[in-house]
């Protein structure tokens, strides 16, 4: 799978906001000043060229659909993330942010209870 420029990635958080939409759909989305229909059209046949979109041609209009699932691209993104900058290691990805940011005592409890039930699930 390819990588989205930050631009394509914008308008794929969009379509999987609306799940299928037809340009002004997508257009409607951005706050203003809006790009130029142009822009977008651009953007999508990028999209398409590297599947992450598709498209049913309704009459002369073409309504778009992701191909690629939010939690899927998501993933995907985060494990690239963990492996150039923590090692590949998830125990590094977290142990960074619980030392870094300023987490709350109600998110550490979070993320613990978050791990306590893992851990009851691989019993």
């Amino acid at each position: 799978m390819k990588n989205l420029s930050t631009a394509e990635e914008q308008l794929m958080r969009y379509l999987w906001k609306l799940k299928k939409a037809f340009m002004k759909d997508l257009l409607e989305q951005y706050p203003e000043p809006k790009p130029a229909t142009t822009t977008l059209a651009t953007l999508i046949k990028r999209m398409i060229a590297k599947e992450f979109v598709a498209y049913h041609q309704i009459g002369k209009a073409r309504e778009y659909y992701p191909l690629v699932s939010q939690k899927n691209y998501s993933s995907r993104k985060l494990k690239g993330f963990m492996k150039h900058y923590f090692r590949d290691s998830p125990s590094e990805l977290l142990s960074f942010f619980t030392e870094e940011e300023a987490l709350s005592q109600e998110e550490l409890k979070d993320l613990q209870q978050l791990i306590n039930e893992k851990l009851k699930n691989k019993k």
